[in-house]
């Protein structure tokens, strides 16, 4: 039984010392084939001419059904020039491996070879007919779409990778659909008021549509039942909408679970109140192998006003609007409906390039670095794993769910600190008390002063040191650096200040023409520094393709001048 379940992977022994060598089939003994998708409307490729050269370059020989590639716009030539083989679908689906985009229909089935090895979606809990049949093949059968979501998992995940398009095309769609701007907009003509967009469902389709909506300047408003989303909603610049009654809709993986009588009521409320303002609505909610939930009834429909759009995104698994009908773009009650469920495939290129990125990297993860073997010990090969061997073994008897650790619990103190009310009276009191102390100290130096002059000098210091530091001081500490270059003319009129008083001799000769000379030297050294900030900070906004600058050179100026002057 072992034997026939790990064919794909076995390496027979020719002696004792072959317990010792790699589990698996190492990579160069193994093809893989690419056989074109006949799903309807389907235009994606599971892997790209790029992807076929890095698994050619690992050993695989890769084999290609002809135009398997034309609809995403990959050329044969293209797959031929990366290293793989242009073949008819007969010999694709003969390979040791096959990767496909959707999962094989029933006349595909018969085409696999035995204890070969499919990575595909799959979706086993809607295709239970499919696995059975893939079963009798002893197929090794892996669904990209059972991916666990734990963080290593993160590079294989085709679902949001395929979501994300989802969501972004889906903007697209209604913006064809609709009838008005996205954007608002003030004419001599008139105003044009921006429309207004529901996104029900924060996940990655979700957050798509808010940014490419928000991009395209709309006003857009969000719900889901997950509490974690909100911060995400907020930060694209979407309002998130919440209801009174809290309850967390958020499972241990992340997805969505169906909630409670009195949710979904104020749900519906809400909705029903929304459906009467907005004029796009996007719904993305989806419960993982179960239909998905009615949303949008068709009163809310009914209530919409006439040129609006609504985008169903689970119309492929019945729609989360009433009167979505999958696979149909229609008009109900002047309400345009598009129940799409080729959304993702409407940008072939960009698809295909991302689910080959997936499906490659985690091929290449399953076994060890140059051979292919199903090791039951690693979480996400568990977890997406369907058929080993024929035998099912979907759903993992103990699956690996990782979720983010709970917030630390606030620490417990025995002492209770109460919280003291700040007195203002008395820090007014002290800063009175300090302004009364500064003022008596200018009335006593006046009294004591040889003479006005020197009254006045002494109290424009003190008011000028007062007025830079608080200037000084006050700043954010990240702003010192703009600071010093802004400071240049504070520092060149001190410097002014300072050559004035200096007597313009070789020298000093007195006390006061020393301290103007000290000044004048300090002023400049500040200058020094604004200047050379100042340089750094433009050189931050530099493109490499500017022309040098040599503003050194206008240094031999100032040199011959100041050597004139000086001789």
């Amino acid at each position: 039984l072992l034997r026939k379940r790990f064919s794909v992977c076995h390496v027979p022994r020719k002696d004792a010392q072959a317990t010792t060598q790699a589990l698996g089939r190492p990579y160069k003994e193994l093809s893989i084939g690419v056989p074109k998708e006949v799903w309807q409307n389907e235009k994606r490729v599971a892997i790209t001419p790029q992807v076929t050269a890095t698994l050619v370059k690992k050993g695989f020989t890769v084999q290609v059904e002809a135009g398997a590639g034309k609809e995403a716009k990959f050329r044969d030539s293209s797959y031929e020039q990366s290293g793989a083989r242009i073949v008819d679908d007969k010999t694709a689906f003969g390979s040791d491996l096959i990767l496909k985009v959707r999962p094989p229909k029933d006349t595909e089935v018969d085409l696999f070879k035995p204890d070969s090895t499919l990575i595909s979606f799959l979706y086993p809990g809607q295709n239970k007919a499919l696995v059975e049949a893939l079963g009798k093949k002893n197929i090794n059968a892996f669904a990209m779409d059972c991916i666990p979501r734990i963080s290593r998992a993160q590079v294989f995940d085709a679902l949001s990778s395929m979501a994300n398009i989802s969501g972004y095309r889906a903007v697209v769609e209604a913006a064809n659909h609709f009838t008005r701007f996205f954007a608002g907009q003030i004419t001599a003509a008139g105003k044009v008021p921006p429309a207004k967009v529901l996104v029900i469902g924060g996940g990655v389709a979700g957050l798509a549509a808010i940014g490419q909506a928000r991009n395209m300047g709309a006003i857009v408003r969000a719900f889901d039942t997950r509490s974690a989303v909100k911060e995400q909603v907020e930060s694209l610049g979407a309002e998130f909408l919440e209801i009174n009654i809290k309850e967390e809709g958020s499972t241990a993986g992340g997805y969505s679970k169906e909630m409670s009588k009195e949710f979904i009521d104020a749900e519906m409320a809400l909705f029903a109140k929304q459906a009467k303002d907005v004029d796009i609505i996007i719904t993305t909610a989806l419960i993982p192998g179960r239909k998905a939930p009615v949303l949008i009834l068709k009163e809310h429909v009914d209530s919409m006003k006439p040129g609006s759009v609504i985008v169903d995104l689970a119309a492929e698994t019945g729609g989360n609007v009433a009167t979505t009908r999958p696979g149909e773009v229609y008009i109900y009650n002047e309400v345009t409906h598009v129940g799409l469920t080729d959304l993702a495939s409407r940008l072939p290129t960009q698809s295909s390039t991302l689910y080959a990125n997936n499906i490659s990297k985690f091929l290449l993860s399953i076994g060890t670095k140059d051979h292919f073997h199903i090791n039951t010990e690693d979480d996400v090969v568990r977890g997406s794993l369907v058929l080993e061997g024929g035998q099912l073994v979907w759903p993992p008897k103990n699956p690996v769910v990782v979720s983010p650790p709970p917030p630390p619990a606030p620490k417990k103190s025995d002492k209770v600190t109460a919280v003291v009310p700040e007195d203002y009276f008395k820090s007014t009191m002290q800063n009175a008390l300090v302004y009364t102390g500064g003022l008596s100290s200018l009335v006593a130096l006046g009294t004591i002063s040889p003479n006005p002059q020197f009254t006045q000098m002494t109290a424009t210091l003190a008011l000028s040191t007062i007025a830079g530091y608080h200037t000084v001081w006050g700043v954010t500490p990240a702003l010192h650096s703009p600071l010093m270059s802004v400071t240049n003319a504070i520092s060149g009129i001190t410097a002014v200040g300072g050559l004035l008083l200096m007597g313009g001799g070789y020298y000093p000769t007195n006390t006061v023409q020393a301290l103007a000379a000290s000044a004048a030297f300090i002023s400049f050294i500040n200058v020094y520094g604004g200047f050379l900030v100042t340089k750094r900070m433009l050189d931050m906004f530099k493109r490499p393709t500017d022309p040098p600058e040599h503003n050194y050179l206008y240094g031999i100026p100032g040199a011959v001048f100041l050597g004139g002057y000086g001789y």
